[in-house]
């Protein structure tokens, strides 16, 4: 009988985002008859109902490292980097992965001092610009630059993610593969009395459009540009309501900016939940207005009911949306062409469905749970061939 291939996934928090469900997808998708998964990872606080349900079934094989988290803290980060090693060490891995910069950090380091095989790393985007200053951007790629000696392959999600890896120089073309982000698109469905419950939640009217965001509030992100916008789209089209989910710490500022302008009826800020994979159903639009992003996930999500999605024209974005026949692409800080977007999908309800029905067409062929897993497991194969 062919001995398993023991993997560990790494990663600071399964908060809610893109990156664990990705992990999620992976530990519960690798097939068992190969690979034996271990999760590490640190304690969260904000959980998706799907991770939350994923990490009571996978209890068993998952581990949790107190002092690993997204923070740096000196002291906590030399607890957290002792541990991996100790786990690695004991658990005598084939093949360990790592996930985002953090994680990637200690988990590599760790990872290659405990005498593992083979390290990944995915970084599920990068910090190379937009997060910080010119010297702080400069500081993350001399980083990254380092720690390409301790990895081996580079999992990148979109191909501009891969161009960005070899033009920063932080590791050579050979290293990286591309795996597009999936998802598991047969379990996005939401009843008609779950549908109604949740418009009632929130009393939407009936016949009003709603149009969502789902993101960290945070400046990167963008969302101070969704009330800009919305003061130009209410008064063209009064009777839409904007659902904001997520939390951040630019929510306190965009709710007052509603209120100074008059539109705090016009929007619904939902704060953090659980239920973000049968809540999307309720929108007819969904806006991403993030100053940097590395795949944009939320728009796949949406996408599986047949929602299109304005968003802007930043990192892998463009790699996901058609503009103009799966959704629609704006300038990056651009307020006025957000809410022309928005105007023209709300006052255009044939355009609005057209452009839904070849989201949803396009993310079943492209972007399947299966075929991300099946991208993975080429990667391990390819990295763990020649070893015994």
């Amino acid at each position: 009988m062919m001995k398993k291939i023991k993997v560990a996934q790494v990663i600071t928090r399964m908060d809610w985002g893109g990156s664990p469900d990705i992990i999620r997808l992976l530990c519960e998708g690798l097939d068992p008859a190969i690979f034996e998964v271990t999760l590490i990872t640190g304690r969260s606080t904000h959980i998706s109902q799907a991770n939350k349900q994923f990490l009571d079934r996978f209890r068993e094989r998952t581990i949790y490292i107190e002092p690993l988290q997204r923070e740096i803290n000196p002291l906590k980060d030399l607890r957290a980097l002792w541990k991996l090693y100790s786990i690695f060490r004991q658990g005598k891995f084939d093949l360990v992965q790592t996930h985002t910069a953090k994680a990637g950090i200690l988990g590599r380091l760790a990872a290659r001092r405990a005498g593992v095989k083979k390290i990944v790393h995915c970084s599920h985007g990068h910090n190379f610009y937009g997060y910080f200053r010119f010297w702080g951007s400069k500081l993350v790629v001399t980083i990254e630059r380092f720690f390409d000696r301790f990895s081996d392959k580079f999992i990148a999600l979109t191909e501009l993610e891969k161009s960005d890896l070899v033009n920063y120089r932080v590791t050579i073309a050979s290293k990286v593969a591309v795996v597009q982000s999936g998802l598991e698109i047969e379990k996005y469905h939401c009843s008609p009395d779950e549908l109604a419950r949740l418009k009632k939640e929130w009393s939407l009217p009936p016949a009003a459009p709603v149009v969502g965001m789902v993101s960290r509030l945070e400046p990167i992100k963008g969302p101070l540009l969704l009330v800009e916008a919305a003061k130009i789209v209410v008064p063209a089209c009064p009777e839409v309501r904007f659902l904001v989910v997520g939390e951040g710490s630019l929510r306190r500022q965009m709710e007052q900016q509603c209120r100074e302008l008059g539109l705090a009826g016009s929007f619904i800020f939902a704060g953090w939940r659980e239920d973000v994979e049968q809540l999307l159903a309720v929108l007819d639009i969904l806006v991403l207005t993030s100053l940097n992003e590395a795949v944009g996930r939320i728009i796949l999500e949406a996408a599986a009911y047949g929602v299109p999605a304005v968003a802007t024209r930043v990192g892998g974005v463009p790699e996901i949306i058609k503009d103009q026949e799966t959704g629609i692409l704006v300038p990056p800080q651009d307020a006025g062409s957000i809410a022309n977007a928005l105007i023209e999908l709300l006052t255009d309800r044939a355009k609005r469905e057209r452009l839904g029905r070849a989201a949803k067409a396009r993310i079943n062929e492209r972007f399947s749970a299966s075929n991300m897993i099946a991208g993975v497991t080429a990667v391990y194969k390819e990295l763990l061939k020649n070893e015994n």
